[in-house]
């Protein structure tokens, strides 16, 4: 696949690492000017940005008033334009998602805060601007724990099933022809997966694949959705074909 980005502008979310860093690095690769953008590893950020031909930083809670205008605003100022979007800065708090007892209202206030109010406020900050693009898109990063009976806590599995929905709402509604999709991924290898090494087990022995994923796997993704331009509203599950194993 090749697609030609050059002139473009998209900003990738929570892209100091891991899956972020990894689509920021692939489209960059094909030309797209970045906003790179974290909410606290602004050393990572900066450092991710400065690899990358041509990025700018913004460091920022896409849940905070505020960062949503400055991502958007960066794009403007830089490239005078804005294309794209990937959605894919989150939190999850590590609880069994059987341990009902043990989640708080703070545990849901935190992610959701991030998870769904955040990328809607990216979302609604950027929507102006993807209008006006020839080709305007956004990928949402949802997770496999949207779609079934898995995930790290019930918090986290009820935002990414909420980004789901908010997938074909966005996609019915944006107007401007802005294509809306997701990509929900399975257990990837990245930094917030570091010490997960039962779980990683448990998933190479289940998937048929028999291996997690690596963020490179979905940035893969990613512009396979990105280059399917007559695909809207759909939520493009990467797991390893874990999910048929649940």
């Amino acid at each position: 696949m090749r697609m030609e980005l050059t002139g473009h502008a998209v900003i990738v979310t929570g892209s100091s690492s891991g899956i972020g860093a990894a689509v920021a690095r692939r489209l960059a690769g094909l030309g797209a000017g970045i906003v790179v953008n974290s909410a606290r590893s602004a050393e990572a950020g900066r450092r991710v940005a400065a690899e990358l031909a041509d990025a700018v930083y913004v460091q920022g809670d896409i849940g905070a008033p505020g960062t949503a205008a400055a991502l958007v605003a960066a794009a403007q100022q830089r490239w005078g334009r804005l294309d794209g979007l990937v959605n894919n800065a989150g939190r999850t708090v590590d609880v069994p998602l059987q341990d009902f007892a043990s989640v708080t209202a703070d545990h849901w206030d935190q992610v959701l805060r991030t998870n769904v109010v955040g990328t809607f406020l990216v979302s609604q900050a950027a929507l102006p601007l993807l209008r006006a693009a020839p080709d305007g898109w956004i990928v949402n990063i949802t997770s496999l724990a949207g779609m079934r009976q898995t995930g790290s806590s019930l918090p986290h599995a009820v935002s990414k099933a909420a980004v789901n929905h908010l997938t074909t709402i966005m996609a019915r509604f944006a107007g401007g022809g802005v294509r809306v999709n997701a990509v929900a991924p399975g257990l990837v290898a990245t930094p917030w997966t570091a010490d997960w090494a039962d779980r990683k087990a448990a998933v190479e022995r289940a998937a048929p694949l028999h291996r997690v994923a690596t963020p490179d796997d979905i940035a893969e993704a990613c512009l396979a959705v990105i280059a399917t331009r007559y695909a809207t509203g759909q939520t493009f599950l990467v797991d390893g074909g874990l999910g048929l194993m649940i």
